[in-house]
C-alpha cells in the first residue's frame, strides 16, 4: 500500500471530502488528489500536520506498518480459529472412532487407544492456543476478571457436574461418564480464549477512538 492509498483510506475512515482536508492542511483540493493518485508526495512541512490529524505516527504513514501489524494480527485470529475448530473436530471424531472400534470391529482396546491418542492431539492444540494466541492478548496492565466471562464458566461447571451426576445414576457406566468432565473443560478453555480474543477487539477500537 502507497502513501497515497493509506491517505486515501485515512480520509474515507475519518469520512471528509479533499476539500476539508486541503483546507486543514492549507493547501488546494488538487493537491489532496494528486497525494491520494500517488502523483505527488506530500511536502516535507506536511507529513507532520497529515499525521497529527489522522492520529498516526510518520512511520505508519510513510511505511505502512500499521497495516503490517492488522494483517499479522488477522493472520493470527484465522490461525487461532482453524487450530480451534480442528481441536473440536479431533474431540468428536476421538468418540466416534472409539464406539466404531468397539462395536463394529469388536477390538475395543484399540478404540481406547485411538481415543486417548486423538484427545492429546487435541488437548495440545488447545494449549497451543492458549500459550501462542492467548499470551499474546494480554495487556501489560492487566486487566480485572471479566466478570461475565467468570459467570458463565461457574454455570458451565455446574452444569457439567449437574449433567455427570445424572447420566452416571441412570445409566451407571461411571467407567465412561467421566468424559462429560473433559467436554465441560473443552467448553470453558474454548470460551475463555473467544472471551480473550473479545476483550482484545474492545480494547483495540477504544485505543482507535482516543487516537481519534
Amino acid at each position: 500500500m502507497t502513501i497515497g492509498d493509506r491517505l486515501l483510506k485515512l480520509r474515507k475512515e475519518k469520512n471528509i471530502s479533499q476539500e476539508e482536508l486541503a483546507n486543514e492542511l492549507d493547501v488546494s483540493r488538487q493537491t489532496v488528489s494528486k497525494w491520494e493518485t500517488n502523483q505527488s508526495m506530500p511536502d516535507f512541512d506536511k507529513i507532520v500536520p497529515l499525521c497529527n490529524y489522522f492520529g498516526i505516527t510518520t512511520d505508519e504513514l510513510l511505511t505502512g506498518s500499521k497495516d503490517i501489524v492488522e494483517a499479522k494480527e488477522t493472520n493470527n485470529k484465522s490461525r487461532f480459529a482453524l487450530n480451534l475448530a480442528i481441536s473440536i473436530g479431533l474431540y468428536i471424531f476421538s468418540l466416534v472412532a472409539m464406539i466404531f472400534f468397539a462395536a463394529v470391529l469388536n477390538l475395543a482396546e484399540v478404540g481406547v487407544c485411538v481415543f486417548f491418542t486423538l484427545i492429546a492431539v487435541a488437548t495440545g492444540l488447545i494449549i497451543y492456543n492458549a500459550i501462542v494466541y492467548g499470551s499474546k492478548n494480554e495487556k501489560k496492565n492487566k486487566k480485572k476478571e471479566n466478570p461475565q466471562l467468570k459467570l458463565t464458566t461457574e454455570i458451565i461447571d455446574i452444569l457439567t457436574v449437574v449433567i455427570y451426576l445424572l447420566v452416571s445414576f441412570t445409566t451407571f457406566a461411571w467407567h465412561i461418564t467421566w468424559i462429560i468432565f473433559l467436554v465441560g473443560g473443552l467448553v470453558n478453555t474454548i470460551i475463555k480464549l473467544l472471551f480473550s480474543f473479545s476483550d482484545k477487539t474492545v480494547l483495540e477500537e477504544e485505543g482507535s477512538d482516543i487516537d481519534e
